[in-house]
């Protein structure tokens, strides 16, 4: 017959099917018969086909009409096969209760926790109806092993799922149902022990921790709290004194952390930790609700509150827990309210990194960085902030928590996926990693054996590869989302906020607005309500945000223009998919475009032009200007995706628009100092001039009749120290075209055009900034001609030049246009502006005396020279004029002076004995400390100024920028007078000459 047919197979046949000791495997399956193939092919696609046929081959010898029973019934025989696969101490325990199998039989749906709760009731021979049942098996072990029968019905349904991240969540609420049911049922056999003072007392099992939040692992410390009251009589007097009720009260907890923890022939549950409780594990076990309160409202340090937040009646007398968790709900969510309860956390939760183990580094699941600890840290943190006023994330679990973040607007959509899917894939390896041994670990194993087994219970192909490489990822996925949510910037702002000012009325919220600095409370009212009306998901976002910008809006000079900038952002972002999206993420994003739209019209000017540009708020990363070379590049490139002359220049403004605005973010975030700053502006018109030189030249009629043309960069261009609202000072030169080789016209005439042209597309007004190029420096300034051949700059220098020419060839520089041509000027340049023994005496008298007609005729009518900080006493000009003069008279001599920037100049002095130390200092401090103020007051207004504001309230915002605090423009015109006084004695001895 078939049925007496032996089972075929090999030794490599076996190998090749996943056995590993396939010897040992062909001789367990002698005597198998060919109907139980069906039962080989499970064995194979069991996690450990090697000890699923151990433990099988067992169970046959223990029960032989089992094989016929598994052919009979597949399903049985499917899960009782990837039992014994998974769980080696579920395998000893049907060895030792063979009845249990009927448990894998049939359907093998959830259990209800009714169900759970009357299966184990029934083990203690208590009445499952009863208000207060008493078991009448006082031994435990009875319980014991029917928990282990739920369990073991419990592992068949997770390790038969065709997804095991799909059910997790709801394995770890089954396990946590079956402890309420196992707590209960201890209880019992702890009342029956108690005798009759327990029917006098109320205890209640609070569960926390994942008993409270129903996410129980297969092996998990089951942390509770216990409450006791006496029960009342019909007349509602006391049938026992409170100290009677706590006495029998702890006896029946402290049996019932026995029952559950001991370890007997039957096996042992899990141990019951109250550890929790107030004052941990020196303190009372059992306390009545009244002693609670006092000790939470009194003593409690920040970390317990945290532990309340999943505090859940679990056993016992469930409305008396209902009272405790009512009585410590309302102080658990004005926990976020403590001082340093962000910091605190996050500096708890890196204690908890720095102690795991070095051996265990990489391998914690729980407790290492990438963990289920990095998950749930960052979603408690994320409620205890912002639950204190949205009750819609007042849940106890993690993932219906994560899920409640993610829908009203306070985790992105793709984080919270992100997290939800690193989450269930951690809770799902844990849980496979606890079955094998039912041992309570966290740790990956790190033995090829185990991993295999690991990864095959999770159906990978290639299982241990697969199952470490998805480790590293979700580690690495898990530890960037927690790095940038649990440690965002925004938490704790939002966490400082107090409750009831998070939810004004109007009235209490003007005036709220009016004590943080708003001009116009009821127009900030305005902005506030127009970004958050609405149910949308970017309203709620935004009112997640709104607390935390007021905040740093009124931390900035002008809080009211802020709010109107941010508004008009938003308004103009707020339905791209990224914009509130990374504020409320990126880091200090938020803050950063608070501290800008506060403080500076310019940048605001610059932002609303193109918002989009706000993104490079992300990180400091962005804010670094960038390289010369970079920009050029971009500009030609954008230019040359252009139709038409006019709108290649408009590309290329408009990346100096967003390059500005990236030099005035780092400016105002404190990034760059006023030395990145001139470079930085700088370096942007160098390339804005030679891309818009490239663009023009590419548009005119004839381009092939155009000669080469180099741009020598003059003044604060030349020497690399622009401010936001500087000129380009140049020169233009072109280089030599044989006489008759320009075919088709006047080489000369070609390329005066074409510089005309490119300075009236940069100078045009538009949306993006306007860019002047003066050539009024030029050989015989506004009267000479708009450029040169290089032959005629150099019978020009060697015939006609003038002293104050050769002065401004001291700042020169080739900065644009053809880099040979501008090289060959710039060598003759070289060859004259540090003249040989230095300068004349009447050249030296004719530089002082041009010095003080600019004094005495460039001043602007009404301007106060105490305040002008570039022709004031002290100023840039008395700064740079002196260095100049000493470049002319010793740079002859000392090669290191001979540089177009004032400050390496002055440097150089210093260095060579030119200036003392002293008066060096002096005169850097007053350039550098003017040179701040000019660029600040474009900042602050929005338009150049050379002057220290005479309205107050720009003084004063200027003041902040430069770092006072409010109230102290006073200082700031003192500091200034003082040190442009000291600049302006060393003025007086070494560019004057006076004693």
């Amino acid at each position: 017959m078939l049925a007496m047919t032996r089972l075929q197979t090999t030794q490599g046949t076996l190998a090749r099917r996943g056995f590993l000791d396939a010897a040992a495997a062909l001789a367990a399956l002698d005597g198998w018969h060919v109907d139980q193939e069906a039962v080989l092919d499970l064995l194979v696609r069991s996690a450990d086909p090697d000890l699923a046929l151990g433990g099988l081959s067992r169970l046959y010898e223990q029960q032989p009409d089992l094989p016929g029973r598994l052919v009979a019934a597949p399903e049985l025989a499917r899960r009782l096969v990837m039992v014994l696969g998974a769980s080696a101490s579920l395998a000893q325990h049907l060895l030792a209760h063979p009845e249990h199998l009927d448990l894998l039989d049939g359907e093998l749906d959830k259990a209800s926790p009714g169900t759970l709760r009357r299966t184990l009731m029934a083990a203690t021979g208590a009445d499952p109806d009863a208000v207060l049942p008493v078991a009448t098996e006082l031994t435990g072990d009875p319980l014991r092993t029917a928990y282990r029968g739920a369990l073991l019905r419990i592992a068949a349904r997770d390790l038969c799922a065709p997804e095991p991240i799909e059910v997790v969540d709801d394995v770890a609420d089954e396990l946590s149902d079956l402890a309420d049911a196992t707590l209960e049922a201890a209880l019992s056999i702890a009342r029956a022990k108690a005798g009759e003072p327990a029917l006098l007392t109320r205890l209640a099992v609070v569960g926390l921790g994942k008993c409270g939040a129903q996410e129980l692992n297969y092996v998990s410390d089951v942390d509770v709290l216990f409450v006791a009251e006496p029960a009342l009589g019909e007349d509602g007097e006391p049938l026992l004194s409170a100290d009677a009720a706590v006495a029998t009260a702890t006896r029946m907890a402290a049996e019932l952390s026995r029952i559950c923890s001991a370890h007997t022939a039957a096996g042992t549950i899990w141990e019951v930790d109250a550890a929790l409780r107030p004052e941990g594990r020196a303190g009372q076990l059992v306390r009545r609700l009244a002693s609670h309160q006092a000790y939470y409202e009194r003593w409690a340090k920040t970390w317990e509150f945290q532990a309340m937040l999943k505090a859940r009646p679990c056993a016992g007398d469930l409305a008396l827990g209902q009272d405790f968790v009512d009585m410590v709900a309302p102080m658990v969510w004005r926990a976020a309210e403590r001082e340093n309860f962000v910091s605190d956390a996050q500096a708890m939760r890196k204690r908890v990194v720095a102690h795991i183990p070095a051996r265990e580094q990489g391998r914690e699941l729980k407790l290492g960085e990438g963990g289920l600890r990095d998950v749930e840290f960052s979603v408690q943190l994320l409620q205890l902030v912002h639950g204190r006023v949205d009750e819609r994330l007042r849940t106890r679990a993690t993932l219906p928590a994560l899920k409640a973040l993610v829908d009203n607007g306070y985790v992105g959509r793709e984080d919270g996926k992100g997290f939800g899917l690193a989450y269930r894939f951690l809770r799902t390896l844990e849980h496979r990693i606890q079955l094998f041994h039912l041992r309570r670990t966290h740790v990956l194993p790190d033995g090829e054996a185990d991993l295999r087994r690991l990864g095959r219970s999770l159906g990978y192909g290639d299982p241990v590869q697969q199952l470490l490489s998805t480790w590293r990822h979700t580690s690495g996925r898990v530890r960037r989302l927690h790095q940038r949510l649990f440690y965002s910037p925004l938490l704790d702002v939002v966490a400082r906020i107090p409750s009831p000012e998070l939810r004004l009325t109007t009235d209490a919220a003007v005036d709220r607005l009016k004590a943080l600095g708003y001009a116009d409370p009821r127009a900030a009212l305005r902005h506030i309500g127009s970004l958050g009306q609405g149910v949308s998901r970017q309203a709620e976002i935004q009112r997640q945000l709104l607390p935390a910008m007021l905040g740093w809006f009124a931390g900035a000079p002008n809080p009211d223009a802020g709010l109107l900038a941010f508004r008009q952002v938003s308004e103009a972002l707020g339905t791209t998919p990224w914009y509130l999206r990374a504020l409320r993420d990126e880091g200090a994003m938020a803050e950063r475009l608070a501290r800008i739209l506060a403080s500076s019209r310019f940048a605001v000017s610059l932002l609303t032009r193109a918002p989009q540009t706000v993104q490079m708020l992300a990180g400091e990363q962005e804010l670094r200007p960038r390289p010369l070379a970079d920009l050029s590049g971009e500009m030609r490139a954008a230019a040359r995706r252009q139709s038409s002359t006019e709108a290649g220049i408009e590309a290329v403004r408009a990346i100096r628009r967003r390059e500005l605005f990236r030099i005035a973010a780092a400016d105002l975030l404190g990034e760059l100092d006023v030395l990145g700053v001139g470079e930085a502006i700088s370096d942007l018109a160098s390339a804005t001039i030679d891309a818009a030189l490239a663009v023009v030249r590419a548009g005119a009629s004839d381009p092939a009749a155009v000669p080469p043309i180099a741009v020598i960069a003059m003044g604060r261009w030349g020497g690399h120290e622009m401010s936001y609202a500087s000129d380009c000072d140049a020169m233009f030169v072109m280089g030599d075209v044989a006489r008759g080789s320009a075919a088709g016209g006047d080489p000369t005439r070609a390329a005066a055009a074409v510089i005309s042209e490119m300075r009236r597309l940069l100078a045009r007004p538009g949306a993006d900034p306007a860019l002047a190029v003066d050539a009024d420096l030029r050989p015989e300034g506004k009267g000479g001609a708009l450029i040169r051949s290089l032959t005629a700059y150099r019978n020009y220098y060697g015939r006609w030049s003038s002293t104050w020419e050769l002065q401004a060839l001291v700042r020169a520089d080739a900065l644009a246009g053809d880099v040979e041509v501008g090289a060959d000027l710039l060598a003759e340049i070289d060859a004259r502006r540090w003249p040989d023994g230095g300068l004349s005496a009447a050249q030296l008298s004719e530089i002082r005396k041009l010095k003080a007609r600019v004094e005495a005729e460039r001043l602007p009518r009404g301007a106060d020279p105490a305040k002008h900080t570039k022709l004031g006493p002290g100023g840039l000009a008395d700064v740079e004029w002196t260095v100049q003069l000493l470049q002319l008279q010793h740079a002859h001599a000392v090669p290191a002076l001979r540089s177009s920037r004032t400050v390496t100049a002055l440097r150089a002095a210093r260095e060579a004995g030119l200036l003392d130390e002293g008066d060096a200092g002096h005169l850097e401090a007053a350039w550098l400390f003017a040179s701040r103020i000019r660029n600040q007051i474009m900042l602050v207004r929005g338009r150049g100024g050379d002057s220290l504001p005479a309205d107050n309230r720009e003084l004063a915002a200027l003041a902040e920028l430069l770092g006072y605090g409010p109230g102290e423009s006073s200082h700031l015109l003192a500091d200034y007078r003082r040190i442009t006084r000291r600049a302006r004695g060393v003025v007086d001895r070494v560019f004057w000459g006076l004693e």
